[in-house]
């Protein structure tokens, strides 16, 4: 699992997404309510995430395609990997963790409704617990999620979720940030400077959008990985020089 730190110092079955037809955003059926049709659109997020288009500072962030992720002072940003493919980032702060992954939607409605509801079923249905609340982002849900191989055991949890244009980011709480508005503070501003960048490829809704790692830490990965092809398995640690954090592969 890749690590970048930073010191203080320093649904697929869906159609594909109607935003590929240049033209759809003008049509309509006969008949259907422009202003229904208006009150459907994700709602305006004007202190972030932000879509790329939006952004025009020059805050520092780790680009990791569609995502672009803030490393705040003292945290640490590891990318998830599944099946060799980068499918989330993770900020780490201390004893709090804030896991993000980003999502295709359709152009013209939100779905963090409908995607809060099929959250709250899982856990239920799972033994765990869920309850929507207002948060600094609009509704969220506060959680328990099921331990494995503990019975009755369950962490506490929050899932946040922010609709964009033609996009949806999901951010998950874990540790001390799920419970403790403090201990949140610094990775809740880190989640509200989260850039999407959507791309123009056609998506299915809830297809996870790409991520890659950093070309020069792509770089360094691959040749670590062809030294530890001939050597004893390690965990070996990379300098990233541009921005100065460090890359830790773990087997």
């Amino acid at each position: 699992m890749p690590l970048f730190r930073r010191g203080r110092d320093q649904s697929p079955d869906d159609a594909l997404d109607e935003g590929t037809d240049e033209g759809a955003a003008e049509r309509t059926d006969e008949g259907t309510d422009q202003a229904a049709v208006a009150s459907a659109a994700p709602p305006a997020r004007p202190s972030g995430p932000y879509d790329v288009d939006d952004v025009d500072d020059e805050q520092e962030r780790l680009d990791l395609g569609a995502l672009r992720v803030p490393v705040p002072d003292g945290c640490e940003v590891r990318v998830d990997v599944q099946q060799e493919q980068v499918v989330a980032a993770t900020i780490v702060d201390g004893r709090s963790a804030l896991q993000i992954h980003a999502f295709a939607a359709p152009r013209s409605a939100g779905i963090w409704d409908e995607v809060r509801q099929e959250i709250a079923e899982s856990l239920t249905s799972s033994g765990g617990s869920a309850e929507e609340t207002d948060g600094p982002f609009g509704r969220e849900l506060r959680a328990r999620i099921p331990v494995p191989d503990s019975p009755g055991g369950a962490q506490p949890a929050r899932f946040l979720g922010v609709d964009g244009p033609r996009w949806f980011l999901r951010g998950l709480f874990t540790g001390a940030a799920s419970t403790d508005p403090q201990q949140a503070r610094k990775l809740e501003e880190a989640f509200r400077n989260v850039v999407v960048v959507r791309g123009g490829d056609a998506m299915a809704p809830r297809e996870l959008l790409p991520l890659k790692l950093p070309r020069d830490a792509m770089h360094q990965l691959e040749e670590q990985q062809a030294e530890a092809a001939d050597s004893e398995p390690a965990k070996p640690t990379l300098e990233m020089l541009e921005r100065g954090p460090e890359i830790t592969e773990t087997r």
